[in-house]
């Protein structure tokens, strides 16, 4: 699906192809293109023909997956992106393609999915015309929209992590345990795609400001959110790595309390059981046996030996 906007003397008009001839004909215009779901085929033969685009960053943009990147060309730039997908609101996320070719006189945007706020975007042009927009405006926007996305989800964790947190020292439960190791890995992979960003806006930002081009303070903007964002998930990693190690911390202590309750009943009963033991055996001519009172001193002996032991435990604060 190919949709068509062309943008003139502050009005906006959609349409098909036959848009192209206006944009032409018109140097002052500028036109937007949006693809989706375009055979790859065809999609390739119509950007190399109208616009005269590189071969290797078309194909790069159909791929349907491919990292972060930025190239800049002689007459327009180009862009893409992984914004998170509608549906994605927590680190369980998915992401989608999204390319820009931008220059002065025209904005092709390509996406693997729908994207509501692109959508937004193109009502908003179609409905109030292009007054004050320009390509870079939009792309500029759009990015601002990619990086507050991320921003929302991290924000969001942070909440959760102070709550597991308390949850983890009251009563630690592998449901927690699974939530945390869940979250490191959204994070290792959210953090991986902000690295991208970090260095995709950063040469962006300073591609435009050696060009003098006022939208790189817009770009300025993008990158400050795209590191403090790309700060934070390190921080919300480390924090997570803590929370599993304390967790792993309180499950040993709890299992090493209980190895040495087990280990105090064995160490009182085996002295019990070695004299119970030897007194069970058939033999005729055993001390104490025909004693009138040899069952007596015998409990009496296993009880003394039992009160001592314990004793002892609690005199070195095992007990």
């Amino acid at each position: 699906m190919m949709q068509f906007m062309l943008c003139h003397n502050n009005t906006s008009q959609v349409g098909g192809k036959e848009l192209l001839q206006q944009w032409q004909a018109q140097p002052n215009s500028w036109i937007w293109v949006d693809l989706y779901e375009e055979s790859v085929t065809e999609e390739q033969l119509f950007l190399s023909e109208q616009f005269a685009l590189d071969h290797n960053v078309i194909s790069e943009a159909q791929r349907s997956r491919h990292p972060p990147s930025f190239e800049v060309f002689e007459n327009y730039i180009y862009l893409l992106l992984k914004p998170l997908d509608a549906e994605s609101d927590s680190l369980d996320f998915n992401t989608f393609q999204l390319a820009f070719f931008a220059s002065d006189r025209f904005l092709i945007t390509r996406r693997t999915k729908e994207s509501p706020y692109l959508a937004r975007l193109w009502q908003r042009l179609e409905q109030n015309g292009s007054t004050d927009e320009s390509p870079m405006t939009l792309v500029a926007a759009m990015s601002h929209r990619v990086a507050q996305r991320y921003g929302g989800v991290l924000l969001d964790l942070e909440q959760r992590l102070d709550i597991i947190e308390d949850e983890l020292f009251d009563s630690p439960t592998d449901t927690l345990m699974k939530e945390l190791v869940g979250y490191n890995t959204g994070l290792r992979k959210m953090h991986r795609i902000l690295a991208y960003y970090v260095e995709v806006f950063g040469t962006l930002r300073n591609e435009l400001q050696n060009n003098g081009d006022h939208q790189h303070a817009a770009f300025n903007d993008i990158y400050a959110l795209i590191e403090r964002f790309n700060s934070l998930s390190t921080l919300y990693q480390n924090v997570i790595t803590d929370l599993i190690e304390a967790y792993i911390s309180l499950n040993g202590h709890r299992l090493n309390q209980i190895m040495k309750v087990l280990t105090i009943v064995t160490v009182v009963f085996v002295p019990l059981t070695l004299l119970v033991g030897i007194y069970g055996m058939n033999f005729e001519n055993m001390p104490e046996l025909k004693s009138k009172h040899g069952y007596y001193i015998l409990l009496s002996a296993m009880s003394g030996i039992a009160v001592v032991m314990l004793y002892l435990f609690r005199r070195v604060r095992w007990l």
